[in-house]
């Protein structure tokens, strides 16, 4: 088995497991790759820094960790429990889409009932609405349009 760090298209770094070399080509060429966060399938190998085992290899299995880091199946319920917690969150929750940064200081600025939403905003929209005292909160995980859900 060989682990890659890897990055997709979106930025995002995480670490995969392969067979072999030959088998991370062979996947990624036939999208097999996902990124854990956005599902992107536009992955490429990312800069590594070298594995140093600790000293006697020692291994914490219990604790779900190989030399203090955590084991890979530890991080991936930790990211599905995120998304279920930040699903959870959302419920009650409108989509607004690019109107983000706009209903959001309607909502401030009482020209608009205020009510839990979420959409999308540049990050100079979200400076902006942190700079003029508009409580917001960029979610962890990203979140697709319902539109482009089936």
């Amino acid at each position: 088995m060989i682990v890659f760090d890897l990055r997709c298209g979106g930025g995002h770094v995480f670490e995969a497991w392969f067979a072999s070399t030959a088998a991370y080509h062979e996947q990624a060429a036939s999208a097999q790759v996902h990124c854990p966060i956005c599902d992107d399938t536009s992955v490429e190998k990312a800069v590594m820094a070298p594995a140093v085992a600790a000293k006697g290899n020692r291994r914490d299995v219990a604790a779900g960790t190989a030399g203090g880091v955590p084991a890979p199946a530890a991080v991936k319920a930790a990211l599905h429990a995120l998304a279920a917690a930040q699903a959870k969150a959302l419920e009650a929750s409108q989509w607004v889409g690019t109107a983000f940064a706009e209903q959001a200081r309607a909502m401030h600025h009482g020209e608009r009932a205020e009510a839990p939403i979420h959409g999308q905003a540049s990050l100079a929209e979200a400076k902006a609405l942190v700079e003029d005292g508009v409580p917001v909160a960029p979610l962890l995980l990203p979140v697709l349009p319902p539109e482009t859900l089936n």
